[in-house]
């Protein structure tokens, strides 16, 4: 049964794609469970990073499970299918806490696009990438034409999506797509992670949405995410909070 699994170690959760059979394909469920960890996650005070992987040596993630979307009508499939996935992957490249995408195998189409969402990636020397949509007759849906934009260089892309060529994990870590190539993939995302031990989480959490300010990844909640923060923070608040409460009008001081 295909599944999305979340083990916590440490303060690093851990959610593993598991198809197997299907080279960890993206299933309707699991986008629906990826979805629901991911929601817990981004409120697990205990938690400080996430890691996400694919279960076994052969994929990280193939793509999108074609039986599922194969049947699917043109309104159906972009309403539906194409949208959703997008929500879930969006969840995923906001979540307030650092991401690792551990590529234990080849990251392809939807696959490639969901490492894209991960903070920084780590790969193992047999994974490559590839965006083979165009061999099944589609165009990447779940972002890999926007912001896997942001992330490669467009000459890089159009390779990939207009070519059909794969890009072997030595090219990602130099091309900057990758952070670096390990032999397990999965060991060194953990170790990684385990360096937050000595980095405030709160300062992440700014650092991470003000860069994601920078390069339009959702500008707009970045923006009003700082900016709420430092509200929260002033004596201001509590006293309009209290005010409120209390039926008074506020004595805001601007402390």
């Amino acid at each position: 049964m295909s599944e999305v699994t979340c083990t916590h170690e440490g303060g690093v959760a851990v959610l593993t794609l598991s198809n197997e059979a299907k080279l960890n394909a993206l299933t309707t469920g699991m986008l629906r469970q990826l979805e629901a960890h991911l929601a817990d996650l981004d409120r697990a005070t205990d938690v400080r990073a996430v890691v996400v992987t694919g279960a076994g040596t052969k994929a990280f993630c193939c793509g999108a499970d074609i039986a599922e979307w194969g049947p699917l009508g043109p309104a159906e499939f972009a309403r539906n299918w194409v949208r959703d996935g997008h929500r879930v992957f969006d969840r995923l490249a906001r979540l307030s806490k650092p991401t690792i995408g551990a590529l234990n195998g080849h990251a392809f189409g939807g696959g490639l696009e969901l490492a894209a969402c991960c903070d920084i990636r780590v790969m193992t020397l047999r994974a490559t990438l590839a965006l083979p949509e165009g061999k099944v007759g589609i165009v990447p849906g779940w972002s890999g034409t926007q912001r896997l934009a942001r992330v490669l260089a467009e000459p890089v892309l159009k390779e990939m999506a207009l070519f059909g060529r794969r890009v072997t994990a030595e090219r990602a870590v130099a091309l900057g797509f990758a952070a670096e190539v390990a032999d397990d993939a999965l060991a060194a995302a953990q170790d990684i992670a385990g360096s937050l031990a000595d980095m405030s989480p709160r300062a992440n959490e700014l650092a991470k949405a003000m860069i994601h300010a920078a390069v339009d990844e959702d500008r707009a909640a970045a923006i009003e995410v700082l900016g709420s923060a430092a509200a929260a923070a002033s004596d201001d608040r509590q006293e309009g909070v209290h005010a409120f409460l209390d039926k008074r009008s506020p004595n805001f001081t601007g402390n």
